[in-house]
């Protein structure tokens, strides 16, 4: 049962996001239409100057292949750009703190989790990234992964709008445009993602979030501090026994150094580009990245923005306001579920606690207080159904249950909202699912927005929802059979499993929170995450595209008595029932060893 706290704070939230996702969504519309509005365009002249630079005719369109081809290499330059910068950080300058060169399969990973807009970090930023790395390398790549996202969802948007008519079907999928993929990336960027970061840091550097290029200063304190840390080698890497294990140190002293740095910006694009990538290790746990119960609550509602306004663009785009309402309350359902299930798993506690004479009414581990459990479950559902990865709690120190929605959240495919643009197409492919199964149960050729579901839509929507299973499964499988992914699970039983499928859900989902506990920062594990992270992005987006260039090249359709309603109640049941049969039947097996047996043997005890 929830709280009043709990449902207050749920209708606050969704209230002022549909609100502020209106708006969003209008702007979106008008300018990938190149109607850009008056306030921004002082803006375009550095638009035409970059299209006069790269020999760019935005005008022109592209097909699918092309389009692809030109995300894949655009992103595999931004892949290359961010591994050199982290590997000549140390003799590059804004670097007070003299940070070393990031480790070869350490620097790899991290380029795949930031182009990917995975954002998984298997180091600590404020220990290992130099100012320069940080605002650079990773701010600029949040801005590029979260246009790449948006791009491949307009371009989808675009094939279910195309009005091709049955006398001039096009012959072949390929030669029909889906738009011009440097304009549509340079607009989202110039004129979507910037001006909005840009508002939204100023207001979280208003709520105490830091935002300078100063030395880390060392401060006194009261009292000794003592604290236990991985030792370090001559390179800064954590060293390892004989077993695999870190080597650990105590360390006691009267000082504290405090890390200082240009926050603000980051986190802005962070939360706005559903990215999640931390400066500090504690990420929106820290104090510097998320001070206010204020601030916290506008990290929020930045991680649903843009995910939220492409559903009413989606609505706008294909003529049809019904439909973006559809898909909105088909991803609000889902959320308001799996909210409610953590939110009253958090507040029940551990019930193993009676035994030690401890009355636990609610699980304020791993929590911060200024937070709360209702925050922090909020928080918790957010950013796990969108592809984020920010964290304000320890996911790790969740209940079973309550660990396992954040877990499953990823599993679906994070089309519960969902990263900015990835979550709209992952949602529309399980659209074309649901009509695809409604089309067998009566006997007719489905149909969505008026064009015919056939053998090559239903083969690209196959590839989108078992290639992240299949990348999550036989990644966990490998991780727990060898050697060398063993050394890293520090909790042996149910939980260890459970932050080895955590970490490969949040990885091919693009997601990027961890479960902690796990030591992921070796090579194995940065080359099987970075992987992981490449193809469950990549490949799926290839699919979605290659879907909108087949869809761009189909007549739209008459409605008949026979056409399935996509808008409605019925519609929207059928959409849900889709996303939870298919989503969890892939993962159920795995979770009933991790968290689903961790779960039981809490109630046992």
């Amino acid at each position: 049962m929830l709280s009043t706290n709990a449902v207050l704070q749920l209708i606050l939230y969704l209230g002022v996001l549909i609100a502020l996702a209106w708006p969003v969504s209008l702007l979106i519309n008008r300018v990938m239409a190149g109607q850009i509005p008056l306030f921004l365009r002082w803006l375009s002249p550095i638009e035409r100057g970059f299209y006069r630079l790269a020999g760019v005719k935005p005008e022109q369109g592209q097909k699918w292949q092309a389009y692809a081809l030109g995300l894949l290499l655009f992103n595999l330059l931004g892949f290359i750009a961010l591994y050199v910068l982290q590997r000549s950080q140390g003799g590059l300058p804004l670097n007070p703190q003299a940070m070393l060169a990031v480790s070869a399969d350490s620097a790899f990973n991290t380029a795949i989790s930031f182009v990917a807009n995975t954002n998984w970090q298997g180091y600590s930023g404020e220990a290992t990234m130099s100012y320069l790395t940080q605002m650079l390398g990773l701010t600029v790549q949040n801005f590029l992964s979260a246009a790449s996202g948006i791009a491949v969802a307009i371009a989808l948007i675009r094939g279910f709008a195309n009005h091709q008519s049955q006398s001039v079907r096009t012959a072949a999928p390929a030669a029909v445009s889906i738009g011009n993929v440097w304009a549509d990336l340079t607009r989202i960027t110039l004129y979507l993602l910037m001006p909005i970061a840009f508002v939204l840091a100023l207001l979280l550097a208003g709520q105490g979030v830091i935002q300078n290029f100063k030395p880390y200063q060392t401060v006194s304190t009261l009292d000794a501090v003592s604290y236990s840390q991985a030792k370090l080698d001559a390179a800064g890497q954590p060293m390892q026994d004989a077993a695999g294990k870190p080597v650990m140190e105590t360390i006691s002293q009267n000082s504290q150094l405090i890390a200082m740095g240009p926050v603000a910006s980051q986190e802005a694009i962070k939360m706005l580009g559903t990215n999640g990538g931390g400066f500090f290790n504690a990420n929106s746990a820290h104090p510097f990245e998320n001070p206010t119960p204020l601030s916290n609550f506008l990290q929020m509602l930045a991680i649903f923005l843009i995910p939220a306004a492409l559903c009413f663009t989606f609505g706008h785009r294909v003529a049809d306001h019904r439909q973006g309402w559809t898909i909105l309350a088909a991803m609000t359902i889902l959320f308001v579920l799996a909210y409610g299930v953590i939110v009253s798993a958090e507040q029940v506690g551990n019930p193993a606690f009676a035994h030690f004479g401890v009355d636990q009414t609610s699980n304020l581990e791993g929590k911060e207080t200024r937070f709360g459990i209702v925050a922090s479950s909020l928080f918790a559902t957010i950013t796990t159904a969108a592809s984020c990865g920010a964290v304000n709690a320890m996911h790790d120190s969740f209940t079973p249950m309550g660990g396992m929605i954040t877990m499953l959240l990823m599993q679906l495919g994070e089309v519960v909202f969902g990263g900015v643009g990835s979550g709209l197409y992952g949602m529309l492919v399980f659209a074309i699912l649901a009509v695809f199964i409604a089309g067998l149960m009566v006997g007719r050729t489905p149909e969505y927005l008026g064009k015919k579901i056939e053998s090559f839509e239903m083969k690209m929507t196959a590839l989108v929802i078992l290639v992240t299973p299949l990348l999550v499964l036989l990644g966990t499988a490998l991780a727990v059979s060898t050697t060398a992914g063993q050394a890293g699970i520090f909790n042996p039983g149910a939980h260890g499993f459970s932050e080895v499928l955590y970490a490969l859900s949040s990885a091919a989902n693009n997601n990027g929170s961890a479960f902690a506990g796990l030591s992921a920062n070796t090579p194995f594990y940065n080359v099987l995450l970075g992987l992981a992270m490449w193809f469950g992005r990549f490949a799926v987006i290839i699919a979605v595209l290659a879907m909108a260039g087949s869809l761009a090249a189909k007549p739209r359709l008459a409605v008949n008595v026979g056409t399935l309603p996509t808008h409605g109640p019925l519609f929207v049941m059928l959409l849900v029932g889709a996303v939870l049969l298919v989503g969890m039947l892939n993962y159920i097996p795995a979770l009933a060893l991790g968290p689903i047996v961790e779960q039981l043997q809490m109630i046992a005890q």
